[in-house]
């Protein structure tokens, strides 16, 4: 179930917030045509107790999506519904919130996938670029998936993977993490 509630830009979610934030969902940010449909794994209790994506301060996303031209200005996460004017959009894998993603059962991924093809076959974006190799892995049964453009297609939609922008995935800095949106954001232009 998402947030009830959505929480403006100064809202900062206490510890009781966060615990209550277990097991529930952000609304998608989706609409048919979208350039772009961005899948993280799962919300995290920061996002879910404000009720927005990618909502954490640590969260690489909103910055790497700017800095890779895809927006025009750093968004915050309260102006999430501002994507949808750019052709792009923001759902995930599996609807629940957890403190970290490896609280998911494999089987909540492959489930996952199974509704994000529904989505993807009602709203048929271009793209849909999964951000998180380990759970695109799990969810698409693709061991050998790499950073990149896959050859497979979610219903007509070309299929990317991309890293977790999370805070937590020391891996990928901002700047990182923005070169490989720059080459999503081209590969999108191209069609």
């Amino acid at each position: 179930m998402a947030a009830s509630t959505e929480q403006g830009p100064t809202f900062r979610p206490t510890k009781e917030d966060l615990r209550a934030a277990y097991d529930r969902g952000v609304d998608d940010v989706i609409a048919p045509g979208l350039a772009v449909l961005f899948c993280g794994i799962n919300p995290g209790l920061y996002s879910a107790a404000t009720g927005h994506h990618f909502a954490r301060p640590g969260n690489r996303f909103w910055k790497a999506l700017w800095k890779a031209g895809f927006t025009p200005r750093l968004l915050r996460p309260h102006e999430e519904q501002e994507l949808l004017m750019l052709g792009l959009g923001v759902t995930n894998l599996v609807a629940r919130a957890t403190a970290v993603a490896n609280e998911l059962r494999p089987e909540e991924l492959v489930a996952g996938r199974a509704r994000l093809e529904d989505k993807v076959r009602l709203h048929r974006p271009r793209y849909v670029a999964v951000l998180g190799l380990g759970a695109f892995r799990t969810a698409f049964g693709a061991p050998r998936a790499a950073i990149g453009q896959q050859p497979e297609v979610l219903g007509e939609s070309r299929l990317w993977v991309l890293p977790s922008p999370s805070g937590l995935n020391g891996h990928y800095q901002v700047e990182a993490l923005a070169e490989l949106l720059v080459e999503l954001r081209r590969a999108s232009l191209e069609q």
